[in-house]
């Protein structure tokens, strides 16, 4: 397949500690490549040149533009990708010598024969400069209520995938925006996470954000945070002899957190201090025992049938994955290499079971990646239907 696909991710360059961010598109990228496509990786900076001062040109978003985007194609080096950065001003506005020195250029990304835009936040003038392109929603639900409410506008793309199973369908409990959603499981690139054996006495784990508020949509109040969604499960470990533990970024909350959940058993790392690179991250979840997860209360309401690309990445490693229900799956077992529970006793249940036959349900879990999520597959079922 002699293709070239610019892949545009949300944000990696503002990012430099996100080494599970960056993965959600390099398994899209290492995919694309195995498939024999040439791929451009695709990030906008502010930092254009004219009568914006040099402070303005020099900060982005809290942090220096050049250290980000060093830091970005030092990740993507040791992946084979440093030389495929590109670079476009998100103001519209020239890029200033040096910084459009460091990356191709967005003329030369526009001659790809398909733009793969993983992020909202492309803006149009970008999206029009390519022959084809298509859209892939990684919050679902989520990105079709904040469409509706005009708090996110999609520029139009030829065509949209989402890896709500329900997102479009007669079961979504949200708007469709009247597009045509396409499903597809989020990939991972099964060479990169090959089966792996825990760490002795390791914990069940996952990286998490804490945060993200509430919302109001026709009348029902959403929550987007996590933390409200762990609360739930507070007292899990007093309930299980398995262990259990939280890598997630607490910020200036950390000490009244740690406070609040070590008493009950939890053991809390900071998120980045585990996965601030792609290896750390990947090394973390393959020297875990599983995950164990619960997921934005808003995600349960939805009901989209979402797995996370965190969890597939697990799975991948031969991790069995105990995480928290998001409704009917046509294929994702509820006890099976992944246990999805909906209640503290099905959560305690979920563990022993898991425990009780560990070895099986490490092989369940690698053999459902292998026949849903590998990456290959997975982008060959959406370059087929994106260029048809």
């Amino acid at each position: 397949m002699s293709l070239t696909v610019c892949l545009a991710p949300a944000n990696t360059i503002g990012y430099p500690q996100g080494g599970g961010h960056l993965w959600v598109y390099l398994n899209w990228a290492l995919a694309l490549r195995a498939a024999g496509c040439r791929v451009i990786w695709l990030e906008g900076v502010d930092d254009a040149v004219g009568d914006a001062s040099v402070a303005r040109r020099r900060r982005w978003r809290g942090r220096d533009v050049r250290e980000c985007v060093a830091t970005l194609k030092a990740h993507l080096g040791r992946y084979g990708f440093a030389d495929a950065l590109a670079l476009y001003s998100i103001t519209g506005e020239p890029l200033a010598a040096d910084l459009a020195a460091t990356g191709l250029s967005l003329d030369a990304a526009a001659d790809a024969d398909l733009l793969l835009n993983l992020t909202h936040a492309l803006p149009a003038a970008v999206v029009q400069r390519f022959r084809r392109s298509a859209f892939v929603d990684t919050d679902p639900g989520l990105l079709q209520v904040w469409m509706t409410t005009g708090d996110i506008c999609v520029a139009p793309h030829d065509s949209y995938f989402t890896i709500g199973e329900t997102v479009g369908t007669p079961a979504a409990r949200f708007p469709d925006c009247g597009l045509r959603w396409q499903y597809t499981p989020p990939p991972v690139f099964l060479p990169e996470w090959p089966l792996t054996e825990p760490d002795s006495g390791a914990p069940y784990t996952t990286v998490t954000h804490w945060w993200g508020g509430t919302f109001e949509f026709r009348g029902t109040t959403f929550s987007n945070e996590k933390g409200a969604a762990f609360l739930e499960y507070v007292g899990l470990p007093s309930r299980t002899p398995a262990k259990l533990e939280l890598a997630v970024s607490l910020g200036e909350h950390s000490e009244e957190w740690r406070a609040r959940l070590e008493p009950q058993g939890w053991n809390i790392r900071d998120a980045w201090g585990v996965s601030a690179t792609p290896e750390e991250y990947r090394g973390y979840i393959q020297r875990s025992r599983g995950e164990f997860s619960c997921v934005k209360p808003c995600y349960v309401q939805f009901a989209t049938a979402w797995v996370s690309d965190r969890t597939i990445c697990y799975l991948a490693s031969g991790r069995p994955a105990v995480v928290q229900y998001t409704g009917p799956s046509r294929f994702l077992p509820d006890a099976a290499g992944v246990f999805r529970f909906r209640s503290m006793d099905e959560a305690v249940r979920a563990l022993a079971a898991a425990e009780a036959d560990y070895a099986g349900h490490c092989r369940l879990a690698r053999a459902l990646v292998e026949e849903y999520f590998d990456g290959c597959r997975v982008v060959a079922r959406v370059l087929e239907r994106a260029l048809d």
